[in-house]
């Protein structure tokens, strides 16, 4: 069984540290922990690894945040993955710092990489795993906010955040969405 994950930035270094590219940073844990490394593609960066009898194809799209939908359809319809098959790694401004949220479908949010993702793939049936990264100051410029560098309490807290993330999804091809979603969402 063949799944793909996408995790959802901005390409390029002046990004890898921003709470906007969390979902590039879990993709790169779960690469880390299996000994692999990412490879130049078309439209973005892409991996593969085994879990458990599964194939995981993970994919940073290089189209940046607001055009990602054109790298999910073409990876999706080359690899023939069908949509219960996707999973998209997101930041979340909605949810507390390190929260995460995972669900089956639904709306875009207000985030604009999933706004464009629905576009393109003409559907909102796909999953998201949704990683809170708390929300902006009451003075400050929600871009400001997505597009910052984590403060030195938050960047502590990352590992575990990111682990945690890198289990959840990849627990989701094992033990199937909706009982993922129950362990993910009731902690």
């Amino acid at each position: 069984m063949k799944y793909l994950f996408v995790g959802l930035g901005n390409p390029g270094a002046e990004y890898h540290n921003t709470r906007h590219n969390i979902g590039f940073r879990v993709l790169d844990k779960i690469a880390e922990d299996a000994g692999i490394a990412f490879k130049p593609g078309q439209l973005g960066e892409m991996a593969q690894i085994k879990f458990r009898g599964r194939t995981l194809y993970l994919l940073k799209p290089n189209t940046y945040m607001n055009l990602s939908g054109k790298a999910v359809r073409y990876w999706m319809q080359k690899l023939k993955v069908p949509n219960d098959h996707l999973l998209i790694l997101v930041d979340d401004i909605h949810l507390p710092f390190g929260k995460l949220r995972m669900r089956a479908k639904g709306s875009d949010g207000g985030h604009n990489g999933l706004k464009d993702i629905i576009r393109v793939l003409g559907n909102e049936k796909f999953a998201r795993l949704r990683i809170g990264i708390g929300s902006k100051d009451e003075h400050q410029v929600l871009t400001d906010h997505v597009l910052g560098k984590w403060s030195p309490e938050e960047q502590k807290a990352l590992p575990a955040i990111l682990e945690d993330a890198a289990e959840m999804a990849k627990l989701s091809t094992h033990i199937g969405l909706q009982r993922a979603m129950s362990r993910v969402n009731s902690k």
